[in-house]
């Protein structure tokens, strides 16, 4: 079923349900193409989402476009945001975007990549994760104009009845073409019965939701093809399927995530959001260009050729931890998170900071880099310490048993942490 496809060699490709477009493609199709293919890994089959396309031109009724998330941690990073990115710059051609919350399915656990079960969340947990993801996502979406669901609408009231009725329209021979399920099979490793259920459970929301395109990472791909297997099955026109590349995390070498703790969250500070954008490696801020900017595929181009005749990649760099910053927090902080940076460079102090009291003066400087949460204990304080890595008012502290009096301190961890504290007796 894979059939990776560019707009510019599939539209003469073949489709038995929804149709070849006839003729030359308005230059408003062609637009929408390439917005779609931009950074993308595949698009199956390009030749039906081109007939959409047009269809919708001719129409004027909007796509279906869905998205599913499981709230299975309460934030977003920017890794999560490379499919968002892409949601928002359909929105903006003017489809109808659906935001569907898995509170149905988070509760079965997606094995997707997993070589292990992967542990339910309870349904409190998932409420609270559902809240905090939809606040964030709407920082990249036009809440206005987001369709928001939650899949337990259709699949609770399914029963055990409907249950068994949705199952019967896989086999398990294919089900065990998954690679996850196949390696975990062959290395003698547990699948659990319910794990079966989440792809098919996946795939329904396509039918509930009637959708005509689903995007995904590119680790959803067996789940996004099980929408389109269903929707066929049910008797409606299939959805093509968007899949993106997996975002690299800081390190240039593992996709984002959090337990890798090489991301950064959309709900981060500007000044870290912006430091940590800019120390990238030049590579990978190639990488993040298509799926993390706005820029047009020809403007990166543009950008790249500049940089290959000599102009310095971290000026080219800065564009890009600006415009991430400036999506989050608005130009003006943006602005000044540049500022300081360039301030912090020279060995200077942000102009903002966080601040925190503490009584209880004099304070030895372990135990003040411990309480401000500056080091995760006492012990790996003394090792910052000794390493030259923590600062008070800008000097290096090479005592371990430094203590402070009353009064306000600037202190500093390494080039990116900082914190005002205020001691008192």
């Amino acid at each position: 079923m894979n059939q990776s496809h560019t707009a510019s060699s599939s539209i003469t490709g073949e489709s038995d349900r929804v149709g070849q477009p006839q003729g030359p493609l308005p230059d408003s199709v062609l637009e929408a193409l390439s917005v779609t293919e931009k950074g993308c890994d595949e698009l199956i089959p390009a030749v039906e989402w081109a007939a959409k396309l047009l269809r919708s031109h001719k129409s004027g009724v909007p796509l279906r476009i869905k998205l599913g998330l499981d709230p299975t941690a309460p934030d977003i990073h920017l890794g999560h945001t490379v499919v968002l990115n892409k949601m928002r710059q359909l929105q903006d051609l003017g489809h109808q975007v659906i935001f569907l919350i898995g509170d149905f399915t988070s509760m079965i656990g997606d094995p997707s990549g997993r070589n292990s079960t992967r542990p339910p969340l309870t349904k409190e947990q998932i409420t609270l994760n559902a809240e905090t993801y939809y606040r964030q996502a709407s920082l990249v979406l036009d809440p206005n104009k987001t369709e928001i669901r939650y899949n337990s609408e259709w699949c609770d009231p399914l029963g055990a009845r409907g249950m068994i009725e949705l199952a019967s329209r896989y086999t398990v021979a294919r089900m065990m073409e998954r690679d996850d399920f196949h390696k975990r099979f062959t290395g003698g490793q547990s699948i659990s019965v319910h794990e079966f259920l989440y792809p098919l459970m996946q795939g329904y929301d396509s039918v509930a939701l009637k959708s005509d395109l689903e995007l995904g990472g590119t680790d959803q791909k067996f789940n996004l093809l099980m929408g389109r297997h269903l929707q066929q099955d049910y008797g409606q026109e299939p959805q093509c399927i968007l899949t993106m590349p997996l975002l690299e995390g800081l390190d240039g070498v593992e996709k984002m995530s959090k337990s890798k703790n090489n991301y950064i969250g959309i709900s981060e500070d500007a000044n870290s959001m912006f430091s940590k954008t800019l120390s990238i490696s030049d590579d990978l801020m190639w990488r993040w260009y298509p799926l993390l900017s706005f820029k047009s595929t020809h403007e990166i181009e543009g950008l790249k050729k500049d940089t290959q005749e000599g102009r310095n990649p971290k000026e080219v760099k800065t564009l890009l931890a600006k415009e991430i910053t400036s999506r989050f927090h608005g130009s003006a902080a943006a602005v000044r998170a540049e500022e300081d940076f360039n301030n912090r460079s020279k060995g200077g102090i942000p102009q903002e900071i966080p601040q925190m009291s503490l009584p209880g003066a004099p304070l030895g400087i372990t135990a003040i880099l411990k309480n401000c949460g500056l080091a995760p204990s006492g012990a790996e304080a003394g090792r910052l310490i000794e390493g030259s890595g923590v600062r008070v008012d800008g000097v290096i502290v090479s005592d371990k048993g430094l203590k402070l009096s009353a009064g306000t301190y600037v202190v500093q961890v390494g080039k990116r942490k900082f914190m005002r504290v205020a001691l008192s007796d």
